[in-house]
């Protein structure tokens, strides 16, 4: 067999990914391996990529949508409540009466001028800022991704993955298959095993995403995640949002690009009004629509 732990590895965050039970990843994993080892064939080409070999592998067991997939009852507390924020910086008043609630399922995008507070708010949702009015509930754990700063120069990817992963309660081997597989799913397959400071900005960008999904957290907060990707992991990205959305998650992204507000269940604008009152009002639109 040409043993090649990096696919298992993905393949089994896949299967995780999925809903499959441990039993049943253990299972497939020793009778893949064992197809492998008797037929002496690359995995790749055997089986196609890790994605598509555990789809397949869940649609053959008949094993029933996971239950983060089931629909949402909108009755339910939302997952993120941010009410009536409000932020100085010395005499100037950056944010003022800023108010957002998103559920499970759903999916909010904070757009705005530069230096409207977007990322001041995110940082006062993760709890790593202090407002000055307001409050802000969380029901779950979060996921934070700042812009930039999230990870070791020294550390490769594996090695974030296993260090995250400890901090959510995952083994090494789970930490690194699930990181893997997300990493697949931003069109970054096989991280190669160098130092962060090594890679790409787009690159180092994407494993900073990672670690903030990495463990399944159910809120995620992300500040323009998506700085120095190419188009085609752009667009993954925003599928991947939208999936997470699908498997229960609350997520907040913060973007000055309006492209992709049509993915957006909740738009808030904190671009000052001429209208409101010095300071700042989020000012909601319906999905769908784009702040003028």
């Amino acid at each position: 067999m040409i043993d090649d732990p990096d696919w298992l590895d993905v393949l089994a965050g896949e299967l995780r990914l999925r809903g499959l039970p441990e039993d049943q990843v253990t299972r497939v994993l020793g009778e893949t391996r064992a197809h492998l080892w008797d037929a002496g064939e690359d995995p790749a080409r055997a089986f196609g990529t890790p994605s598509a070999y555990a789809a397949a592998v869940h649609e053959s067991l008949g094993t029933p949508p996971i239950p983060a997939r089931r629909k949402v009852v909108r009755a339910e507390a939302p997952r993120l409540q941010a009410t009536g924020i409000g932020k100085r910086h010395g005499r100037h008043r950056l944010l003022h009466d800023v108010d957002l609630t998103v559920h499970a399922g759903e999916v909010a995008a904070i757009v705005g001028a530069n230096g409207c507070g977007k990322s001041t708010f995110l940082r006062i949702c993760a709890g790593v800022e202090r407002a000055h009015a307001g409050r802000v509930v969380v029901r779950g754990s979060i996921g934070y991704c700042p812009q930039g700063g999230g990870t070791s120069d020294f550390l490769t990817p594996d090695e974030h993955f296993v260090l995250v992963g400890a901090g959510r309660g995952l083994g090494r081997d789970r930490s690194r298959g699930a990181g893997r597989a997300l990493a697949e799913h931003l069109w970054w397959p096989r991280p190669a095993p160098i130092a962060a400071a090594r890679l790409s900005g787009g690159t180092r960008q994407k494993l900073e995403v990672i670690l903030t999904a990495l463990g399944d957290p159910d809120v995620l907060l992300l500040d323009e995640p998506y700085q120095g990707f190419d188009r085609d992991s752009y667009m993954y990205f925003w599928d991947r949002v939208r999936e997470w959305a699908n498997e229960g998650r609350a997520i907040v992204v913060v973007t000055h690009l309006l492209d992709r507000l049509e993915r957006a269940d909740t738009v808030v604008d904190l671009t000052p009004s001429p209208h409101a009152a010095p300071g700042v009002r989020g000012r909601h639109h319906p999905k769908g629509t784009q702040p003028r």
